[in-house]
């Protein structure tokens, strides 16, 4: 999976400067107050693991795990304004 730039997006969190671009990437986010939205992109490959296996793995570096979600649903409103 790859980060995609989205409509909402108001800032690119960039990849450590110690981390290869296979490593990680800079990642286009909405922040807001209480959290951050990311937006990814499956290939073709990962759609089809996806449908048949029904599973998507989560990592985060460090030590700590933040309360996350995953959906398949638009978080945003359409027309809502900020």
């Amino acid at each position: 999976m790859k980060p995609i730039k989205f409509k909402e997006q108001n800032i690119v969190f960039k990849k450590p400067p110690s981390m290869t671009d296979e490593e990680c990437s800079s990642l286009p986010a909405h922040a807001y107050d209480g959290g951050i939205i990311s937006c990814w992109h499956m290939s073709v490959w990962e759609r089809i693991k996806a449908l048949f296996t029904g599973r998507i793995w989560f990592c985060v570096l460090g030590n700590e795990q933040p309360p996350i979600w995953l959906d398949v649903k638009r978080p945003f409103q359409e027309g809502a304004t900020e």
